[in-house]
């Protein structure tokens, strides 16, 4: 299911050497399709970068693991609450 996205039209001016500018050009690189692409590539990259962040932070936590007996009884809780949910919606 995906979202149509709105578009925003910005104009950019880079100041780039001739030798990279001639080479990004010729490369198709300063086409508005592969800067967009480009631009998503570096924003996905940012964004596993914050979940690993994330996950170091969480896993710096000293918390005790669960019990096997204390994983069951959170496994029994998710299977109720799912069961009452569907229950309801019937």
């Amino acid at each position: 299911m995906s979202k149509k996205e709105g578009t925003v039209q910005l104009e950019i001016k880079l100041r780039l050497p001739g030798s990279v500018a001639h080479e990004a050009e010729a490369r198709g690189l300063l086409k508005p399709e592969s800067l967009e692409s480009m631009l998503r590539e570096e924003i996905r990259r940012g964004r596993i970068d914050r979940l690993f962040e994330a996950a170091d932070r969480l896993g710096s936590i000293p918390l005790s693991p669960l019990t096997d007996t204390e994983v069951e009884a959170e496994i029994q809780a998710v299977r109720s609450r799912q069961r009452a949910s569907h229950a309801g919606g019937r």
